[in-house]
């Protein structure tokens, strides 16, 4: 029976893919890689020789229409990101939704995702959050962040190492000198590293430290500690 997986891979240590996504990506027909160089070195380790055909940003609205043909025709395709799971800040959301419009199987494997360890590692409430990803970089940003003022929840955003101090900046304005926070980087990987305190705080760490590596950034929301 055809169905479309979504397997999350992990974000930096090879010990975190499970047993079953190991099994899935085996089983299927097709692999969709967001890039097919970074994946390639996993599937290697893992001894999968599977065809992997790209699906990004870029060709993600024409590749939806053959994938659902291939679908369609009875095969098993698998999804996976550069790391963690699709959909969450990577393609994926188009093909499901294609997918369950044209009654194809969906299923999504558990797995490794960037913004659950650094919420739970940062101190800061996580019985209630709200997950803002990327912000705009130019069009809509301050508009975004305006939203955000009187926000409750913790507030978890991705952040690369060249936007990051800016990132820090905008926030200590919009949300004040005392707002508390946490960023961690390089999750599960040798140098991970996730420092808390007020945004200045932070913000001062990484003025004097190397910026590498992937960054989600954990803000308490208004009132919260």
């Amino acid at each position: 029976m055809s169905k479309l997986y979504l397997v999350p891979t992990p974000i930096g240590n090879l010990e975190d893919i499970t047993a079953r996504a190991l099994r899935i990506l085996k089983e299927s027909d097709i692999i969709l890689a967001e890039d097919t160089r970074t994946s390639a070195p996993l599937l290697k380790h893992f001894g999968i020789d599977k065809r992997v055909f790209a699906h990004h940003q870029h060709n993600e609205h024409k590749s939806t229409t053959e994938i659902i043909r291939l679908l369609k025709e009875g095969k098993q395709v698998a999804l996976i990101s550069d790391a963690g799971t699709p959909a969450i800040s990577d393609p994926g959301f188009l093909l499901v939704r294609e997918a369950i419009k044209n009654d194809v199987v969906v299923e999504c494997l558990p797995g490794a995702t960037a913004f659950v360890p650094a919420l739970v590692n940062s101190g800061l409430p996580a019985d209630r959050f709200t997950f803002e990803g990327f912000l705009p970089v130019k069009k809509g940003r301050q508009t975004r962040l305006k939203s955000l003022v009187e926000e409750e929840r913790t507030m978890i955003f991705y952040e690369s190492p060249h936007r990051l101090l800016k990132c820090l900046e905008e926030f200590i304005v919009v949300f004040g000198e005392e707002r508390q926070a946490s960023v961690s980087r390089e999750l599960t990987k040798m140098f991970e590293e996730t420092v808390r305190g007020t945004l200045p705080e932070i913000k001062s760490h990484f003025e004097n430290n190397t910026l590498k590596g992937e960054f989600v950034i954990c803000v308490a929301g208004r009132g919260g500690k």
